[in-house]
């Protein structure tokens, strides 16, 4: 049996995008989107704190069964990347905390997971979640849509996985 309810996380410092989806044989279902946003003159320590806070009380609220982690791609911005980075490591900790387990995907994975590109754009990836997987209330932000596409990848790998099982 495959996971019924993943939180998808898409990690950033500024904004990180949260979302709690259930599987099930009509679909995925987005149960909460949110994207954090978190003030650029604030300490940085303060801003992995609300990221932390808001993401264990999603958990709280949501009870999954696991977590999908969209993973960190280097790139020219170093500075950009370490806040990351951080942030990426408060997600996973707190993933740890709630004993929930974790699993990472490359932007590529996901984007071919939902739409079967991957190098489809944020439009083309909204267009899929709702087009071909059938999802009809996604949240307004980018970050939070990003979340749910992360989930969505874990619950189309997981329920292959389960069908080679048998």
């Amino acid at each position: 049996m495959f996971e019924r309810v993943v939180v998808g996380v898409d990690p950033g410092t500024a904004a990180t995008g949260l979302a709690a989806v259930r599987g099930g044989d009509r679909g995925p279902e987005v149960l909460e989107a949110l994207t954090v946003r978190t003030p650029s003159t604030a300490p940085e320590t303060e801003r992995l704190r609300t990221l932390r806070d808001s993401l264990a009380a999603l958990l709280h609220r949501t009870s999954p069964q696991a977590m999908a982690v969209e993973r960190l791609m280097w790139g020219r911005n170093v500075r950009s990347a370490m806040s990351v980075a951080r942030a990426s490591g408060v997600v996973l900790l707190t993933a740890a905390d709630a004993a929930i387990p974790v699993h990472e995907y490359a932007p590529l994975e996901v984007k071919l997971a939902v739409a079967g590109n991957g190098v489809a754009p944020k439009g083309d990836i909204r267009r899929a979640l709702e087009r071909i997987h059938g999802i009809a209330k996604l949240p307004r932000e980018p970050d939070a849509v990003d979340a749910v596409a992360v989930a969505v990848c874990h619950l189309q790998q997981n329920e292959a996985l389960a069908g080679l099982k048998r």
